[in-house]
């Protein structure tokens, strides 16, 4: 367990909050996070040639489902072949499941995010079914954006500046950025524990109506001090890391294939880490030799 939080921390610069979790509460959103990985890695080992995109998704809510959970930042969403690129998406309805069917050789994409006990995660797991070289490649270079999103935080940068340098470093090795193509363009948003009661399990465009009314405070509350709790390249994100949990997920391609990780970020006041480092992508890097 990380000790990093015992330490008393710097004050934070005035106007920007104090991480407001303790290390019960990071215990829960680590749980959240490896219950998502968990449902992710069972429908990973089902999926195969002839399975659907809906298929996929509806499966992957019922997994979800039996662990307990009754609740959803968003409902889980499924990419299979071009669409893991996001080719030709032009309004925010192409990012639900489809009839696309899966063949040999395809990657896809797996991104879900439960609420249990208020507590968010919210993942993104890339897969293939039989062999696809692109993918491989892809798949073990993520590693690289993993380390220089952290290295980039931990300096204080804002995230705007983040966000170029991740640019900067698809651009080198030839890929295309397909973040851009999420709603706002963002790399990542904030994550807190909704505290709203009411309604459980009810959603609106595909994200869950609390988390919708819990959003909405926060782009309020944080536009009234120059922030926001959406990360992208624009003026909005002009500014350091605020204090909390970050879901991140830089998202590449090449051609007609993409691939992507979605994990929590933890900004403390005066430091930042990935929340857990037992999480899939991670593992592929390591195998293949890599840290």
């Amino acid at each position: 367990m990380s000790t990093r939080l015992q330490v008393p921390a710097a004050r934070p610069p005035r106007g920007i909050p104090a991480f407001a979790f303790d290390e019960v509460d990071l215990d829960r959103f680590r749980d959240v996070q490896r219950l998502a990985y968990r449902c992710a890695e069972r429908v990973a080992a089902w999926i195969e040639p002839g399975v659907t995109e809906r298929r996929a998704a509806a499966r992957l809510r019922r997994e979800l489902v039996a662990e307990g959970v009754r609740d959803f930042f968003h409902i889980p969403f499924a990419w299979f072949g071009d669409r893991t690129a996001f080719r030709n998406f032009h309004t925010p309805l192409q990012f639900f499941a489809t009839g696309r069917v899966l063949t040999e050789g395809m990657p896809y994409v797996l991104d879900c995010a439960p609420i249990v006990d208020g507590y968010t995660a919210d993942i993104g797991y890339a897969g293939k079914v039989g062999e696809n070289a692109v993918w491989d490649r892809l798949v073990l270079d993520l590693g690289a954006y993993r380390d220089l999103i952290l290295r980039e935080v931990r300096a204080g940068k804002p995230l705007d500046d983040v966000y170029r340098a991740v640019d900067a470093l698809i651009l080198e090795h030839g890929y295309d950025n397909r973040h851009r193509v999420y709603p706002g363009r963002v790399i990542g948003h904030r994550v807190t524990r909704v505290t709203l009661r009411r309604p459980v399990g009810v959603n609106a465009l595909g994200f869950g109506v609390r988390t919708l009314r819990t959003l909405g405070r926060e782009l309020i509350g944080e536009r009234l001090h120059g922030r926001s709790p959406l990360w992208a390249d624009g003026r909005a994100s002009r500014h350091a890391p605020t204090p909390g949990l970050w879901a991140v997920e830089p998202h590449i391609a090449l051609r007609a294939v993409g691939a992507k990780f979605e994990e929590l970020l933890v900004v403390t006041d005066d430091d930042a880490y990935w929340l857990d480092e037992d999480v899939p992508h991670v593992h592929r890097v390591r195998a293949a030799g890599g840290r």
